[in-house]
C-alpha cells in the first residue's frame, strides 16, 4: 500500500514534459497531472521503476523548466510520482510563478 509522505501541497497542473532516464538516456514525452514545490506526477503508460533518477524538461505556456528527480511511486499503465532533487539554477522563479498562479486560482 502506498503511503503519502508529501511535504508540500500539490495542485492540478498540466504541462508537457520530456523525461530522460540518466543511465540509459531513455526518453519519453508525457504530461504532468499535478505539481508541488517538491515534485510532480507524470501521466504515462510506461512509468520508470521506483528509485530511477530522471532529468525532466517541462514546457508550459512558453516557459521552460529543467529539473532532476527520482521516481518515488510508479503505477503501471498510469504514471509515476517524481520527487525533485534539483531545479536548474535559473529556473526556481519559473516554478514559483507556476505555483503562485495555482495557489491563487486553484488551476492554471
Amino acid at each position: 500500500m502506498y503511503t503519502q509522505t508529501r511535504k508540500a501541497p500539490r495542485f492540478p497542473f498540466v504541462a508537457l514534459v520530456e523525461v530522460i532516464e540518466l543511465h540509459t538516456d531513455t526518453r519519453l514525452k508525457a504530461r504532468t497531472s499535478d505539481l508541488s514545490r517538491q515534485g510532480c506526477y507524470v501521466d504515462t503508460l510506461n512509468p520508470m521503476p521506483d528509485g530511477t533518477t530522471l532529468r525532466l524538461h517541462f514546457n508550459h505556456q512558453d516557459q521552460e523548466l529543467d529539473a532532476v528527480g527520482r521516481v518515488v511511486h510508479s503505477q503501471p499503465n498510469m504514471g509515476m510520482g517524481i520527487q525533485f532533487a534539483e531545479i536548474a539554477a535559473s529556473d526556481p522563479p519559473i516554478l514559483d510563478r507556476w505555483l503562485a498562479g495555482l495557489t491563487l486560482t486553484g488551476k492554471l
